[in-house]
């Protein structure tokens, strides 16, 4: 179940129009229409590349294009992409907020159901003078490629094959495509002709380094690729040519239909044609995939280059000082208008898009980039100031377009850091905000009481939920006068009414939570007090901006996995002994440690703190929202919200947490918890008088109440779609931009 919060051009419900035109209208297909010039034989063609552009045909004559859009995946929450879950309402409301944001154009990956393209036909044919177009990808054989690392090999040659040819007629509504159970592959029956919204094609997906090698190791004696369309270049690699047959198959079967378009195939920095001098691991910078070593021979739209460029990954983007060597419009050296620059110089003959960048707003890091644009940390505003700033860049240096990932958050996502820490079927079901590559769209999915509890120390949109919705803790402690809880999809939400205000120049407050047995029964944030039962985790609030949330030492999943497990960070194996009395940073690795032969030179591992619980308003109607906001007191009230992985939840859809189990392999146990106790105190700062915590033995953390809640399913998952503020400052940059810079 999804809340569409209100914009100018939200429109919630359906428009019931009882005239026989509108009825005949979504019963047969509209003619998709565009102007377009004709070559030889009647062949269309509405886009072409010319030079280092790329051009379209408008107004009886041919003008530079630059392509500024949004790539869109094929989820929403409570479902995987396989499952195909969005509607023809969706596309055309999203269509149209697309557009308002300044978009021209929309990426997709792979063939996605009917109703997409269903919807683009009928969204253009009432925006016929300025229509949406898309790019059509088609997915390669990943799993098959990397698990026999020969992409010649027949089976693999075939699946890629019959991968462009159903894609092609799937655009031009020509296919029944049948259901391939457990595939996570598009199937009905595809009758409307979206090809003449089609702006371009680009096959495949990001190639595997290593798998390339061993395609061209293996295959040295492959000839020349010389095909109807296509042809790779002397000089071309094996692997080089085996893709210049995949771009001719695209053109030869798109000809069928009387239609031409540009094609690329996709690529990335690990990839490309350049030399990463700086780069640490071997294997980013082992092979290149080369668009100059393909060329097209008989194809009047033409051939460009794509790429997928991120500030922070590979590592020489943070430290390879020769590209460092170009200064940014504020000043500052930038390693990623460097690499843009070479990047398009290599290019000199041929246009180029960057088909995927941008950064996350989440929770969760994974890699930290050169001037602070890391994979992840950032709030909705940065997000769009670091989006927005890219964006202007690539155009800048002379690209032919510029297409952000993403447009929706997708909550199935799955990052190499927090992946060992959750239960992957179940993923989809919950709102994780330490998972970075959940939360790159400009269009937020948030969790289910996002637009019903502000975090703002306001009590008053508590009093509007339910009862049902709402569990006062029954737990009498010195300090505080009641509790009361909540969750959904993304946290566990408190409310805490204290006795009177407290000032954090006078006070620390804090909150341990209680899920397993063991944990710490004593710690220096006690001030000498012990408890029956330990604390997995324990939030302190101690200063005016900001709380953290720590995890006792033999809890830590990081030290436990990087350190236990692994052998590759430090540390004192007395912490991990039951009630060692130390709770440790939240922390999450961004970076191994790398040693030869894995690395030209030694790279120390990196970690860093998230849990951080920044203050402030999570009110998105609120001048000073911060979408990171994470608590709020105001008088005697505390408001906060809790990501449930940072209290140890692997699966909180089904009460799952991370067990203290060492199953003797580098995986956690999941097990099945009856909830969270709460363990709420209070220091005084002068004293270190403890407040609450009260008697003289051992407090009786065993006898208090757990807070707990229902397993949910897909079909209960609930979420609010909103644009993020990274979505009206893309829609500034993008309105800035018509065309493309000339040389």
């Amino acid at each position: 179940m999804k809340k569409l919060l209100k914009n100018g051009f939200i429109r919630l419900g359906l428009v019931v129009v009882v005239v026989g035109g509108a009825v005949a209208y979504w019963l047969m297909p509209p003619i998709a229409k565009v102007e377009s010039a004709e070559i030889g034989d009647g062949v269309k063609v509405k886009f072409k590349t010319n030079g280092t552009q790329i051009e379209q045909f408008q107004n009886q004559s041919w003008n530079p294009y630059f392509a500024k859009g949004v790539n869109m995946g094929a989820a929403v929450p409570g479902h995987f992409p396989g499952e195909l879950e969005i509607s023809k309402d969706d596309y055309m409301r999203w269509f149209e907020m697309i557009q308002e944001m300044g978009a021209n154009v929309i990426r997709v990956y792979t063939v996605l159901k009917p109703e997409f393209y269903e919807a683009l036909v009928r969204y253009n044919a009432k925006h016929r003078d300025n229509p949406l177009f898309f790019i059509q990808g088609v997915w390669s054989p990943e799993e098959q490629l990397i698990e026999g690392q020969n992409a010649f090999d027949p089976k693999v040659k075939q699946k890629f094959e019959k991968e462009i040819q159903e894609a092609v007629e799937a655009v031009y509504g020509n296919i029944d495509l049948e259901a391939e159970e457990h595939s996570g592959k598009a199937s009905g029956s595809y009758v409307f002709n979206a090809g003449p919204y089609l702006m371009s094609w680009i096959v495949g997906t990001e190639w595997d380094p290593v798998m390339v090698v061993k395609t061209n190791k293996n295959n040295p004696d492959v000839a020349d690729y010389k095909g109807e369309h296509f042809q790779s270049q002397p000089g071309a690699s094996p692997f080089e040519k085996w893709l210049a047959e995949m771009v001719d198959i695209t053109a030869v079967t798109e000809a069928e239909h009387g239609w031409q378009h540009p094609i690329a195939f996709s690529n990335w920095v690990t990839t490309d044609p350049l030399e990463h001098p700086g780069e640490p691991l071997v294997a980013e910078d082992m092979v290149s995939v080369d668009p100059t070593h393909i060329a097209a021979v008989d194809w009047d739209a033409g051939y460009f280059a794509s790429y997928h460029v991120y500030p922070y990954y590979p590592d020489f983007f943070t430290f390879d000082k020769s590209f460092q060597t170009m200064k940014n419009d504020k000043g500052e050296a930038d390693s990623y208008k460097t690499y843009l620059h070479k990047l398009k110089e290599y290019h000199d003959e041929m246009p180029i898009m960057i088909t995927e960048f941008g950064v996350p707003a989440s929770q969760g890091i994974a890699h930290t980039g050169m001037l602070g644009r890391d994979q992840g940390g950032h709030d909705d505003k940065e997000q769009g100031e670091m989006d927005a700033d890219m964006f202007r860049q690539i155009h800048q240096e002379g690209y032919s377009g510029a297409i952000l990932f993403t447009w929706q958050d997708e909550w199935f996502k799955k990052t190499w850091n927090t992946m060992h820490y959750d239960v992957p079927d179940r993923r989809a079901y919950w709102y994780n905000t330490l998972t970075n590559e959940s939360h790159f769209g400009v269009l937020g999915m948030y969790p289910g009481k996002d637009d019903t509890i502000h975090i703002d120390g306001d009590a008053s949109d508590w009093d509007k939920l339910d009862d049902g919705d709402k569990t006062k803790l029954e737990l009498q402690s010195e300090g505080f006068n009641e509790i009361w809880a909540t969750h959904d999809e993304g946290y566990l939400y408190l409310l805490v009414n204290f006795s009177e205000s407290l000032e954090f120049s006078n006070h620390s407050i804090y909150l341990g939570f209680d899920t397993l047995k063991g944990g710490n029964r004593h710690a220096p944030q006690l001030q000498g007090k012990t408890l029956d039962e330990g604390l997995e985790t324990l939030i302190e609030l101690g200063d005016e901006d900001e709380g953290r949330m720590m995890i006792a030492s033999n809890y830590d999943f990081h030290t436990r996995y990087y350190g236990h497990l692994s052998k590759i960070l430090a540390f004192d194996p007395k912490e991990l002994q039951d009630d060692s009395g130390l709770f440790k940073p939240w922390k999450l690795v961004v970076n191994y440690l790398l040693e030869h032969p894995d690395a030209r030179f030694d790279h120390p591992f990196g970690d860093i703190d998230v849990g951080d619980l920044r203050r402030g308003t999570s009110n998105p109607q609120d001048p000073n929202y911060n979408s990171k906001a994470m608590w709020q007191v105001k008088g005697n009230k505390l408001e906060i919200r809790i990501p449930w992985m940072l209290l140890g939840f692997s699966d909180p859809s089904s009460l799952s947490a991370i067990s203290y189990t060492d199953t003797g392999t580098k995986e956690f146990e999941s097990v099945k918890v009856e909830g969270v106790r709460l363990v709420p105190w209070i220091v005084r700062n002068d004293t270190k008088e403890v407040i609450g915590l009260e008697g003289s033995g051992p407090y009786p953390v065993s006898k208090l109440p757990f807070y707990a809640w229902n397993r949910w399913e897909d079909v209960d998952v609930d979420y609010v779609e909103r644009p993020k503020q990274s979505y009206y400052t893309m829609q500034k940059a993008m309105r800035e931009v018509n065309q493309p810079v000339t040389e």
